[in-house]
């Protein structure tokens, strides 16, 4: 590890004692509709730093073009690089190197059998080479429990974790 990601980890895995939330970052985006007047079908996406700027779209399993990409792929991106930060920070605190763990996280929408809308589940596939099966489990374990997505979603989204 370079020593800038050195520096980068210490201050992230410090401790932090507080009675409300203590802000680190904060992501801006805006989204706007397209042609179809629904963002989802065709809409465009833009963060206030300008680092993000795509179109969305339906995918053709949808029934739309797919010349975009769609909440479903976001989140899962999202979602896949923020717990691989946790395991990081984890795999570091037990002594294992993870540099070179991969998360790939499948996203999928579907209908909700409750009340008839939508919802979403997630599967989550990591995999830290050159670590015994067991401890890698217990590295994602607690990973599950630092990461803000998993957080954020847990007892709303189905998660599967696997370790291969």
């Amino acid at each position: 590890m370079n020593p800038e990601t050195e520096k980068l980890m210490q201050q992230l895995d410090q401790q932090y004692e507080g009675a409300a939330m203590k802000p680190l970052y904060t992501a801006t985006v805006t989204v706007t509709p397209g042609q179809a007047g629904h963002a989802r079908m065709s809409g465009h996406a833009h963060s206030s730093d300008g680092l993000l700027d795509l179109d969305l779209a339906f995918p053709t399993e949808l029934g739309g073009h797919g010349k975009g990409t769609n909440p479903e792929q976001l989140f899962a991106a999202g979602y896949a690089a923020c717990f691989h930060g946790a395991l990081a920070l984890v795999a570091r605190k037990a002594g294992v190197d993870a540099s070179k763990a991969k998360v790939t996280c499948a996203v999928t929408i579907g209908r909700d059998p409750a009340d008839g809308g939508y919802m979403l589940a997630a599967q989550m596939v990591i995999d830290i080479p050159d670590t015994e099966r067991k401890k890698a489990e217990q590295i994602v374990a607690q990973a599950d429990q630092l990461c803000p997505y998993s957080k954020a979603i847990r007892g709303n989204i189905n998660v599967r974790m696997t370790v291969v």
